[in-house]
């Protein structure tokens, strides 16, 4: 009797259950933080036409949802302060939020450096061992990907900093909320809204990307559902890879044997996913890549060996149509190759990539490496294979699927991942994305301008607007070669013509051997000042000097920055000043001297007797570049010329 009671106790509670109606959209929950000094919205649904009253912090709020249960209302501004409860009542449904604290909130978005963890960054145990005393709180947005803006998210919780929650924290976003709680007394809240390798376009709503001449004919063509999207992206496909010839199965054998000219045909490419080059996005199967290499008469009677970083993909490997049985070495690729392996002239490599990378499973099709692990070393001498000089081929003969991606889509970003969260009052935003927007470095002027506005147009607030300029990372090409990692960061340099954007340098805390640098302290407390300076009135002198003006005279060029009232010093135990380079008239670039002349900038060299323009730190990597300001601040990168860069004039497909 009494199981049959409970059964049916059981079954009651469910079918209540299944009739709720009443539900607050997902940001709202427990340990939430909502914006001091500006009205709260607070919104949802329910039944429609209910009544819903919401009771919060000796405030008490009515409405009537509409005939589609929607309900929205607004709570009078309150200042910082808690924790609260959050009541919302409608008919015989309640539903409470408890330690709700009035704070500062603020939206973490972008791609990967701004989606790295704590738990993944330098100084993660100590930041463990206090983390419980840290008033920083963190809404995680869950991916998503819509090809229509979502009024709601599926998933997500508010949480508090401890021990045991802290490492999956925003690392950028947790070292910049931690500061800024401690200076201000108040808790920081994080929307921590990013995904690794996106495109700053995935950001910006279809509406605002309409408006730009850059942008709009790719948002004119961009499907309204998946199976469109599918046809568009394997019509896509199968155009870039066979460009003015019919879709070809190809035999790994018979490519074996074909000279280099052949793969002329081929797309160019690199190292690396797939899913970061050319249209291959989503792209999931098998391929052929292919490196003609062209070596000296010494080359065939010398051994080697060739490396081709930490890939594990199962594959075929061809040199000079010779089939190499490849081998992995403390998990690397590698295999030890006889004298006679290489010819003099063009030696072509095959790899028939066979499945995709294993471990990481999320990397896709490619070479799982970089400069220093893809490369042929010979007794006397190393080549570099991580160069643009592959060329890469789908095999559209075998069986392949497509993984949808934000990159080949247009604002389904913006669409699951932000539209859900417009309505939510925040002080302000941090940004730390680019790395994904180097290739077209130039339309970015324009891009980049387009998301603040956007997103300011759709909060209905002039809101804050704080990035992080691009870091150091891969080569060293001087501006003679270009830099499409300089142009960037000059594109979001200019973005300071934005009212109420500010900018943090981070070249001097980059890694040029990862795309990721664990410093996140650093980046987060460089933006921590930042906000202190330009948000929050607390002035200091920690900021990045600037370029603010340059004067030629005879042989030398004397440069004036911002931010150097302390004075300047370089970061070299004798005084050297690295990373500038000069030009004539002639455009070619030479290294350069320099010297501090009070607070400025004195650059000459022996090769330029009439400079005409200075750049400094213009390169990917800008590591060596030494200059800072007395507070310990670098140097921004910058160049005086507007001479057209090796971006100008690519834009987005």
């Amino acid at each position: 009797m009494r199981r049959t009671v409970l059964l049916t106790f059981l079954l009651a509670c469910l079918v209540v259950q299944s009739k709720a109606q009443l539900k607050p959209a997902r940001i709202f929950g427990d340990h939430m933080v909502l914006q001091r000094n500006q009205p709260i919205p607070v919104w949802g649904t329910t039944e429609k036409n209910a009544r819903v009253d919401v009771h919060f912090n000796g405030q008490h709020v009515n409405v009537r949802a509409d005939v589609q249960g929607n309900w929205k209302v607004v709570l009078n501004p309150m200042k910082e302060g808690g924790p609260y409860n959050m009541i919302i009542e409608s008919g015989r449904e309640t539903v409470s939020f408890t330690d709700v604290m009035m704070g500062e909130v603020w939206v973490c978005s972008g791609q990967s450096n701004m989606e790295f963890t704590l738990n993944n960054a330098l100084g993660f145990k100590n930041e463990q061992k206090v983390a419980r005393r840290q008033a920083v709180r963190q809404f995680h947005v869950p991916d998503r990907i819509s090809l229509v803006p979502e009024s709601d998210f599926a998933g997500g919780e508010w949480v508090q900093a401890d021990t045991n929650t802290v490492g999956s924290f925003t690392a950028v976003g947790y070292f910049f909320a931690k500061k800024v709680a401690q200076e201000l007394n108040v808790t920081v809240g994080l929307i921590n809204s990013s995904w690794g390798g996106t495109m700053a376009e995935c950001w910006i709503s279809k509406e605002s990307q309409l408006t730009d001449a850059n942008l709009a004919p790719r948002v004119q063509h961009m499907p309204s559902t998946w199976d469109g999207l599918k046809h568009q992206v394997d019509s896509t496909i199968k155009f870039f890879s066979f460009p003015n010839m019919p879709v070809t199965y190809y035999k790994p054998e018979e490519l074996a044997t074909q000279p280099a000219s052949f793969f002329e045909r081929w797309q160019k490419g690199s190292i690396g996913a797939w899913e970061w080059q050319g249209k291959w996005a989503s792209y999931r199967g098998e391929g052929f890549m292919e490196h003609t290499t062209r070596l000296d008469n010494s080359a065939s009677a010398k051994t080697s060996v060739l490396h081709l970083g930490q890939t594990d993909a199962d594959m075929l490997l061809y040199i000079n149509g010779n089939p190499i049985k490849p081998d992995v070495v403390n998990g690397n690729f590698q295999v030890s190759l006889p004298a006679g392996t290489w010819k003099a002239g063009d030696n072509a490599l095959l790899l028939d990539l066979q499945s995709l990378q294993k471990n990481p499973s999320w990397f896709g099709l490619g070479i799982d490496g970089d400069w220093t692990n893809v490369y042929l070393q010979f007794p006397d001498t190393l080549i570099t294979l991580a160069d643009n000089n592959w060329r890469l081929m789908p095999d559209m003969s075998k069986p392949y699927h497509f993984d949808y991606s934000p990159n080949n889509t247009v604002a389904t970003l913006y669409n699951g991942m932000i539209a859900p969260i417009i309505n939510y009052p925040i002080a302000g935003v941090l940004w730390y994305q680019g790395e994904a927007n180097t290739t077209k470095a130039y339309q970015y002027r324009t891009t980049f301008p387009l998301l603040i506005t956007d997103w300011r147009q759709k909060w209905g607030k002039d809101f804050p607007f704080l990035f992080v300029q691009l870091s150091s990372w891969g080569t060293m090409p001087n501006s003679n070669q270009g830099s499409d990692w300089a142009e960037l960061r000059e594109a979001q340099t200019m973005a300071l013509s934005v009212p109420k954007t500010g900018m943090v340098i981070t070249t001097d805390v980059g890694d040029v051997n990862n795309i990721h640098p664990r410093d996140k302290a650093d980046v987060g407390f460089r933006l921590a000042n930042e906000a202190l300076n330009t948000v929050y009135g607390l002035l200091n002198e920690n900021r990045s000097p600037l370029f603010k003006s340059v004067d030629f005279k005879e042989g030398y060029a004397l440069v004036t920055l911002t931010h150097t009232d302390d004075g300047l010093m370089a970061k070299d135990p004798y005084g050297y000043i690295k990373g500038f380079e000069l030009a004539g008239a002639d455009k070619k670039f030479y290294f350069a001297k320099a010297e501090i002349v009070g607070n400025q900038v004195k650059v000459w060299c022996d090769q330029v007797k009439q400079p005409v323009s200075v750049h400094y730190a213009w390169t990917n990597a800008a590591v060596e570049a030494n200059l800072f300001n007395k507070q310990g601040y670098p140097v921004g990168p910058f160049r005086s010329d507007d001479w057209k860069g090796i971006t100008e004039g690519k834009a987005s497909p």
